[in-house]
């Protein structure tokens, strides 16, 4: 169940309440254009504080994705109708190796580690987003399609163009909506060129307490908070 109990409270424009380490929250997205929440991950909380949120979502751990209203996944529509066609959500899980998910305050973007087995570093994932939306439950945003992959051999590369070139085709995004999302990736690309945090700070060799376990998915993960903040 999810657990968002606060710990403590800081100055820093605001009262902001932050979980302690192995508190479970749920990482949510809203669909685009709309309200409905279409993604749902309870995670495990690393760190959280005034510089950083990290969390962990472990292999297995039960998710809501958003799937066609006939059950075909999204990956498997055409891109020219995937984002025509009506939606609805189910519930998965997710296999394979885990993600550690990292945020900063503020930030149009959270940075994810991904692991081959055995825990072999593949690459950090900058997810182009709005900033973290707080609640007492978890945290929410809105993805922005666009996404950048980074090596381990500090290269990286621009992912999802033609998804985001399409949601604007499609109406879910106007021209000076996709203009920020540009600004904010040149911006995570000028912390990739300069090796900056999250990137610096050796989180690919951390790793999960195994005392941790795999979240639920509450029954109400598509709940309104009564407050957010950022």
């Amino acid at each position: 169940m999810v657990d968002g109990g606060a710990v403590r409270r800081v100055e820093a424009g605001g009262p902001t309440a932050f979980w302690e380490p192995g508190r479970h929250i749920l990482w949510r997205y809203r669909e685009n254009a709309g309200e409905r929440f279409h993604i749902a991950r309870p995670v495990t909380v690393v760190r959280d504080d005034e510089e950083l949120l990290a969390v962990w979502m472990a292999p297995g751990t039960e998710c809501v994705k958003p799937v066609l209203a006939d059950g075909t996944p999204l990956h498997a529509e055409p891109l020219d109708t995937r984002y025509k066609k009506p939606r609805e959500v189910q519930r998965d899980r997710w296999f394979g190796t885990g993600v550690l998910k990292l945020a900063r305050p503020g930030e149009p973007w959270s940075v994810w580690l991904f692991w081959d087995p055995g825990w072999l570093f593949k690459n950090w994932y900058v997810n182009l987003e709005t900033p973290l939306a707080r609640w007492d439950g978890g945290v929410d945003s809105v993805d922005h399609f666009l996404d950048i992959c980074v090596y381990p051999d500090r290269s990286w590369d621009w992912r999802d163009e033609d998804e985001f070139a399409q949601a604007q085709q499609d109406g879910l995004m106007d021209g000076h909506a996709a203009e920020r999302v540009r600004e904010a990736g040149r911006s995570a690309v000028e912390t990739i060129r300069a090796w900056g945090p999250p990137f610096s700070d050796g989180w690919q060799h951390w790793r999960p307490n195994p005392a941790w376990g795999v979240p639920s998915l509450p029954d109400d993960w598509d709940r309104t908070p009564a407050h957010l903040s950022s």
